[in-house]
């Protein structure tokens, strides 16, 4: 399908340098994220899978930081809900329902941690832990070894808006801005901690923040995929000319509970949750390149039935691989080339 002259004129993702296929698989990456998500919402529910964090309305900030990286040289520390990054930089959605059903060929731990906790070395994805925010310090760490090498790559990490009051985050991004590493700090701010909602965690904007650390400072609609594209992209252009962190602020909302152990409407009503659906990311973006007229009902159609088949897949694979056994209790722990060191 062939946009017209009149039509083009309104091609945002053409002046931010994606192709239209670069485009439409940036859409193809969105609703995979949240087709799995809801899919995992269902296993948690029919008591197949322990536990759940879901990441529904943080896919196209997600999504868009990874298409403005560069997946063959940057390092990434994403944090728990960030599905569409991580299938974004090449994991699968079996690699996921691995991880989901805890099982030994989960490439984050071998079904050790809970799912969210990602981990793989040859997408260079960093393994996170439990604690929140303790990812922020290893990325200002390896950015600051990237620029001791004098690499042209830069280090991402994702938390959310409650994760930045931790002394890890200030720690970290003073680390950044006295020594200006090339780290990109990206906060999805989905409104809620928890419970807690942003008006009772922070006092102003956490954008602003940066000022105080010596770098730029930037809050962008979290939901608009090409916008956060488009800072994404300068953000990583200054760091790799030598000229520092940047903090993104993404704003967004979390449309799901915290987890599947979280009743919502205890501290939030359905319709402030409702009046958020409407600013969904995904149904925006579909709107635009429809408008665009690079996408249609038929390739819509077409996309759901392939991204079900993908899942359905997934779901059966994880579903059927093996559990860890007590003989696996010494696997992943120390660096291969290291354990006979240690025995």
């Amino acid at each position: 399908m062939t946009p017209d002259v009149t039509v083009r004129q309104k091609m945002k993702h053409e002046e931010l340098g994606l192709t239209n296929a670069q485009a439409i698989e940036m859409y193809r990456m969105m609703v995979l994220a949240r087709k799995y998500d809801e899919r995992a919402l269902l296993l948690q529910r029919a008591g197949k899978i322990n536990f759940h964090v879901s990441g529904i309305g943080q896919e196209a900030a997600q999504v868009a930081a990874a298409f403005a990286l560069d997946q063959n040289k940057d390092y990434f520390l994403p944090y728990y809900r960030d599905y569409g990054f991580v299938l974004s930089v090449g994991m699968t959605v079996r690699e996921l329902m691995l991880a989901l059903f805890g099982k030994v060929q989960d490439p984050n731990s071998g079904g050790r941690q809970m799912p969210g906790h990602f981990g793989c070395k040859r997408l260079r994805i960093v393994t996170s832990s439990s604690p929140v925010t303790t990812q922020v310090p290893h990325a200002v760490g390896i950015a600051l070894a990237a620029k001791m090498r004098k690499e042209d790559s830069v280090s991402f990490v994702t938390l959310g808006e409650g994760s930045s009051n931790q002394g890890d985050f200030h720690e970290g991004c003073n680390f950044a801005g006295v020594h200006k590493v090339p780290a990109i700090i990206m906060v999805e701010n989905n409104q809620y901690a928890i419970s807690v909602p942003i008006a009772k965690q922070v006092a102003g904007r956490i954008s602003d923040r940066a000022l105080g650390y010596g770098f730029p400072g930037v809050r962008v609609d979290g939901c608009d995929v090409l916008e956060v594209f488009r800072v994404m992209k300068e953000a990583r252009e200054r760091a790799v000319r030598g000229e520092g962190p940047t903090l993104i602020e993404a704003m967004m909302y979390r449309l799901s509970p915290h987890s599947t152990s979280d009743n919502d409407l205890a501290y939030r009503t359905k319709e402030e949750v409702d009046a958020n659906w409407e600013k969904d990311g995904i149904p925006r973006y579909k709107a635009y390149l429809m408008e665009c007229g690079i996408w249609s009902e038929e390739d819509e159609a077409k996309l759901l039935a392939e991204l079900k088949a993908i899942i359905d897949d997934a779901t059966a694979y994880g579903e059927q691989a093996s559990f860890p056994q007590p003989e696996d209790a010494l696997t992943h722990v120390y660096a291969e080339e290291e354990r006979g060191t240690w025995q």
